[in-house]
């Protein structure tokens, strides 16, 4: 048999959890504001103190009796979290012992809780350790008081999974919890899924918008594969579908006499082998090609800055409105002796002005170019939301130049980090892309 609220007594001595947000009865479910005028949502306190304040909530709010404990609690959540919503993050690791409890993300998690009280929200951090299946809830971390505090939080309305790690992610009962909150408690989760090089050339291939900056790519499969790319480019990456931050990318490229050379990148520089024919090339690289599974894609002659390769990440997110908009772009260097531009590569960051005016390309083509870059991250972003099934709130997608002044698609980010849309100029204590975070939070948690 269910069990039914507790006695007022009972109530009394064990409150519902600190991440619920306070009810006004006589408001209608909206938040009561603390003297001050601040955001009231600092503090949690039970909304069900005395009996009275039940039947008030009951008559006003359409909140009905007779409910389970965990019945009641989701009424009461779905009714306080549409203007003033609870949002969980979900991290990767959390670090106790250390002044920064979640790692590198730490300047951001602190970010994203000074935003939330700036629009009137409230936000938590919590790990996969932090959630247990089918329970309603969850050990998670909150600042208040200027530190770090750990508390009981119930399912929020909105999770933002931050999940830098794709076996942590792919854990049942990561994916076990994700189901039970959209099922039981209406949760909303964005950047659910990390994406693959496959599935986001599979996904927008067919997509008009995306046609014109789609490099010829397609999961590798044998060496007849290689043979044929390699007759109609110069140069051909394979790229590992499940591979991030330039690790593991082999680049082919045809030599004179039908030789070729295949380049690694390396923590120093790059990696290069001369092999006399293509088949000893593959012959020699088989093990690791057998291993994970590679996209293989058309090399591209990008444009350079100083000799040194450089492409663009552009930040796209989701607004208070719910659609795409661009927050940030930024042009990405590669360093010394590498021909990826990735920051862990030794890669350093630019405007896309000052990386344009340090190109070959034509000083009248530049705005026109810049222009390209963005709506071709807009196109990009509104392809894998509309044929990848999964919520997304940002992206990270990856342009190129070619030395034509022709934009490409490199590869899109689910997860993107927190570091490469950094504001160059010192910007704002909270980043605008992190604000975005939380205005499309709060437009979740009411559509």
């Amino acid at each position: 048999m269910a069990k039914q609220v507790p006695s007022r007594k009972a109530r009394q001595a064990s409150p519902l959890p600190a991440g619920l947000l306070r009810v006004d009865p006589r408001s209608s479910g909206s938040m009561t504001p603390p003297p001050g005028g601040s955001s009231g949502t600092e503090e949690a306190t039970s909304a069900l103190d005395t009996a009275e304040s039940q039947q008030r909530l009951s008559a006003e709010t359409g909140l009905t009796g007779g409910l389970t404990e965990e019945e009641l609690e989701a009424q009461i959540h779905a009714k306080a979290g549409r203007s003033n919503p609870l949002i969980g993050v979900l991290v990767k690791t959390l670090q106790p012992s250390s002044p920064n409890l979640f790692g590198g993300i730490t300047a951001f998690c602190r970010e994203l809780d000074e935003a939330s009280k700036e629009q009137g929200a409230r936000v938590f951090f919590f790990s996969v350790d932090g959630i247990k299946p089918g329970s309603p809830r969850i050990n998670g971390w909150h600042y208040a008081s200027g530190s770090w505090k750990k508390e009981t939080f119930p399912v929020p309305s909105v999770i933002y999974n931050r999940l830098t790690s794709r076996i942590l992610e792919n854990r049942p009962k990561v994916q076990q919890f994700f189901r039970d909150a959209k099922a039981n408690y209406g949760a909303k989760v964005f950047n659910e899924k990390y994406l693959n090089k496959t599935e986001v050339f599979q996904a927008l291939k067919d997509e008009a918008a995306c046609k014109s900056f789609l490099p010829e790519s397609y999961l590798f499969k044998n060496y007849a594969m290689l043979q044929s790319m390699c007759k109609k480019h110069a140069t051909v990456f394979l790229k590992p579908v499940l591979g991030s931050l330039g690790k593991g990318i082999l680049r082919v490229s045809a030599l004179e006499g039908g030789s070729y050379s295949c380049e690694i990148p390396t923590l120093n520089g790059t990696s290069r082998k001369v092999y006399p024919s293509l088949l000893k090339l593959f012959n020699a690289q088989a093990g690791k090609l057998k291993t994970s599974r590679y996209q293989i894609q058309q090399g591209l002659q990008l444009v350079q800055a100083g000799g040194r390769p450089v492409d663009f990440r552009a930040l796209v997110q989701k607004d208070q409105r719910g659609e795409w908009a661009i927050t940030s772009v930024v042009a990405r260097i590669a360093g010394a002796n590498h021909f990826v531009s990735n920051l862990a590569r030794g890669g350093s960051l630019s405007t896309v002005k000052e990386a344009l005016v340090r190109t070959s390309l034509p000083a009248a083509d530049h705005k026109k170019i810049s222009a390209q870059i963005r709506k071709a991250a807009l196109a990009v972003a509104e392809g894998i939301q509309t044929h990848i099934p999964a919520l997304f709130g940002e992206l990270g997608v990856d342009l190129a130049v070619d030395t034509g002044g022709r934009v490409w698609l490199l590869e899109v980010n689910s997860k993107p980090s927190k570091n490469d849309n950094t504001a160059l100029d010192g910007g704002s204590k909270i980043r605008p892309s992190v604000r975005r975070v939380i205005r499309y939070s709060k437009y979740l948690a009411n559509h």
